[in-house]
C-alpha cells in the first residue's frame, strides 16, 4: 500500500500543472486504475481550491509586490471574455482538463466572478469525468499507443 502511495505522489503533483499528465504518468508508474483516477482528481481539485480561495490574496499581496502594476492586453482580455461569454462556468469547467490547465481554468473562472461553490462543484464533476475517460482510454489502449518507455 505504501508503495502505491509513494508512486502516486508524482502523479498528484503533475496533475496540479497539467491534467493529462496524471493518467499518463499513473499508467507509466503501474498504478491501479482507481488510484490513478483518484490521484488525478485530487491534484486538479487541490489547485482549484487553492486558487479559488486564495486568488485575491495572491493578486494583492504577492503579484503586486513582485511584478508591480501590469498593463493589460486588450486582445488577450477580449479572447478570454469571448470564451467566458460563449461557454460560461460550465464550459470553462469542461474545457479545463482538455485545453486549459487547472490553474488557467480556475483563474479564468475566478477572474470573471464565478460563484465559488458552483466553480468547485463543476470543476469536480469535470475532473472526475475526464479523469475516468482519460485513464480508461490510456489503460485500455496504453500498450498500443504509448511509447515503450512508459509501459
Amino acid at each position: 500500500m505504501w508503495e502505491e502511495i509513494l508512486r502516486a505522489i508524482p502523479v498528484y503533483f503533475s496533475c496540479m500543472v497539467k491534467f493529462i499528465l496524471g493518467p499518463v504518468l499513473g499508467y507509466g508508474a503501474k498504478l491501479n486504475l482507481v488510484t490513478t483516477v483518484l490521484t488525478t482528481v485530487a491534484g486538479m481539485m487541490t489547485v482549484v481550491l487553492l486558487f479559488t480561495f486564495f486568488t485575491d490574496f495572491m493578486r494583492n499581496k504577492v503579484l503586486k509586490r513582485v511584478f508591480g502594476e501590469r498593463k493589460k492586453s486588450d486582445q488577450t482580455e477580449r479572447r478570454y471574455r469571448r470564451l467566458w461569454d460563449k461557454y460560461g462556468i460550465v464550459g470553462v469547467a469542461i474545457l479545463t482538463p482538455l485545453i486549459l490547465t487547472p490553474i488557467g481554468g480556475t483563474l479564468l473562472a475566478v477572474s470573471f466572478g464565478a460563484p465559488k461553490n458552483k466553480l468547485i462543484f463543476y470543476m469536480f464533476i469535470s475532473a472526475s469525468v475526464w479523469a475516468f475517460i482519460f485513464s480508461g482510454a490510456i489503460y485500455f489502449f496504453g500498450n498500443e499507443v504509448l511509447p515503450d518507455f512508459l509501459t
